[in-house]
């Protein structure tokens, strides 16, 4: 027997404006905004919602947007979309490429806007099949992981209604048509380390009057690869990412300082502890052994929460999920190790759900590598963050219905 939530959130769908949802994501993809200059994407989303009937604020945290629509006695449901994009350069040749200079929404964030706006149409549309309020977000600056703390510090349980839910999803590569729920852990934490190697500098004809940082972070690169290797167990999952490494300034100078930029993925806070303090570990005896001036500098910057969701409330909404999209739809791949800034809002132990919508098109996927081997074609297609990232305009229906249906399984019946 189908449920009402999934049967309502079917009805309030079956007549979606798909083809201006798709001009609008189009809109959005062809003008990317970086973190915290998400100004014109918060434009459009928040005319959307003054359009639909929403209480809407905008410049909540620097950028984000907020529409309450107030629909009687019940729960308060929070939806939540993040709006920014990278600073990449789009290689996916689309007629709807991006056209700001070194910045493209390749992770997908522009799809995200459009699912809530399609959402918050439906639900307010649709407003006499459920009483409760909705509180929709329009949150910036994700990739920085700083969107959600800036809007909270600007009261956004003070300013709006406080949820008794949240709920969010994430396009992801895959064959269109999946949703992956995991009912506790689902992404890892994030946490980023810089290094800076203090050598001695000189002429590069003279290397035995110097002391090279160069050659030291080169053995520092190495070396750190066996934190995750040799000290983590291998029941326990980590990554340990040299993202940048950055030293000198011509061919003939030693210079006399070396920068790293390392990036961890964990999924405990005792794994990223050891790694730290691996990491600084590693770094003084590399540093002491090439007889550097001093001793490195170690810095730990800025990190993302794991996101871990409420097993009842995942379950709940993956259940609606299975009914409106069919059984074999719903999967569980365990947890991810990307990385979200989403689980802020839910300070204070708020129940949330977060799950993820495949996008990759048919042709891209049929034609990839692997055969039946799911994981050699997820390696194979493009993903989040490529420059040949390009989800399928057949997910834009689908994806508001993920979040109609999620909200109504915690919206009171009208």
């Amino acid at each position: 027997m189908t449920s009402a939530a999934a049967r309502t959130a079917l009805d309030l769908t079956a007549d979606l404006a798909v083809p201006a949802l798709e001009d609008f994501y189009r809109d959005l993809h062809r003008h990317p905004e970086l973190s915290l200059r998400e100004h014109r994407t918060a434009a459009a989303f928040a005319e959307r919602l003054r359009k639909a009937g929403y209480e809407t604020f905008d410049g909540v945290g620097g950028t984000g947007v907020v529409g309450v629509l107030r629909n009687g006695d019940g729960p308060t449901v929070l939806l939540r979309a993040d709006m920014d994009a990278l600073p990449v350069t789009e290689e996916t040749g689309l007629s709807y490429a991006s056209e700001t200079a070194g910045v493209m929404h390749a992770c997908g964030h522009d799809l995200h806007v459009t699912w809530l706006t399609g959402a918050a149409d439906a639900l307010a549309a649709g407003r006499d099949t459920w009483s409760g309020t909705l509180v929709v977000v329009g949150q910036p600056a994700e990739e920085t992981g700083e969107g959600a703390a800036r809007m909270l510090a600007d009261g956004l349980y003070e300013r709006f209604p406080r949820p008794d839910v949240l709920l969010a999803q994430h396009v992801a590569p895959g064959p269109a048509g999946l949703y992956a729920h995991s009912p506790g852990l689902i992404m890892s934490a994030s946490t980023d380390i810089d290094i800076v190697v203090h050598g001695r500098g000189g002429h590069g004809s003279r290397p035995e009057a110097t002391v090279d940082p160069v050659v030291t972070a080169a053995y520092l690169v190495t070396r750190l690869q066996t934190v995750v290797s040799r000290e983590i167990a291998a029941r326990e999952s980590a990554v340990l990412t040299v993202g940048r490494i950055e030293a000198g300034t011509r061919h003939n100078i030693i210079p006399s300082e070396a920068h790293l930029a390392l990036n961890l993925r964990t999924q405990s806070e005792d794994v990223r502890q050891r790694m730290i303090a691996a990491i600084r570990r590693i770094a003084a005896g590399e540093c002491l052994a090439a007889g550097c001036p001093r001793e490195p500098d170690v810095t730990v910057g800025s990190s993302f929460p794991m996101t871990v969701n409420d097993p009842d409330t995942d379950r709940r909404i993956a259940a609606v999920h299975r009914e409106v999209f069919g059984a074999g739809t719903i999967l569980d791949p365990g947890p991810a190790m990307g990385s979200e800034d989403f689980p802020r809002l839910a300070e204070g132990g708020l129940p949330y759900s977060y799950w993820f919508v495949t996008s990759t098109p048919a042709d891209v996927w049929n034609a990839a590598p692997g055969g039946g081997d799911i994981m050699e074609k997820l390696a194979a297609v493009p993903s989040n963050h490529s420059p040949h990232f390009a989800p399928d305009l057949s997910t834009v229906a689908p994806g508001v219905r993920t979040l109609v249906s999620g909200a109504l399984t915690s919206l009171s019946p009208g």
